[in-house]
């Protein structure tokens, strides 16, 4: 086997197993699907968003966005409000409810991460931490403060 087919074999691998992590973070989010948290944790990094910037965050559609924006609010995860000096635009912002839930669940996710990390052979860690990094420059995610790497198109055109 190629080196580099072995190596898309080991991410594949470990892909799943982060998506595993995930799915189990979410176990008992009561009603919040995986595409909703993703929004919760964009709103969560990027406060007053509109629902079009959301969508772009999230690479969907306006209409999806939008329907996804209402059963947030309907969950009282998300708040809809008029942007300050221009009552047109609407913003959305996390409810309490919405950052308990993000907060709690990454917690989870980090403690998850952690048992594994803490299973690595002896050594390995660095090697994994500069792969790793390696890889997210690679796919072009912006190492930096935001934990979740989800950046705005307005935000990098700025």
């Amino acid at each position: 086997m190629r080196t580099d087919d072995a190596l898309v074999d080991a991410l594949l691998v470990t892909s799943r197993a982060l998506v595993g992590v995930a799915a189990r973070s979410l176990a008992d989010a009561k009603d919040v699907t995986l595409p909703q948290f993703r929004a919760l944790v964009v709103l969560a990094s990027h406060p007053r968003l509109t629902v079009t910037e959301l969508a772009a965050a999230l690479d969907i559609h306006a209409s999806t966005a939008t329907r996804m924006c209402d059963r947030l609010v309907a969950k009282r995860l998300v708040l809809r409000q008029a942007r300050p000096g221009d009552r047109r635009i609407v913003e959305l912002r996390l409810a309490a409810g919405g950052r308990k839930l993000v907060d709690r669940v990454t917690e989870r996710r980090r403690e998850a991460i952690r048992s594994i990390v803490f299973r690595l052979p002896p050594g390995v860690s660095e090697a994994v931490i500069e792969a790793l990094d390696a890889f997210g420059r690679a796919a072009g995610e912006v190492l930096g403060d935001d934990p979740f790497g989800w950046q705005l198109a307005s935000a990098t055109q700025a």
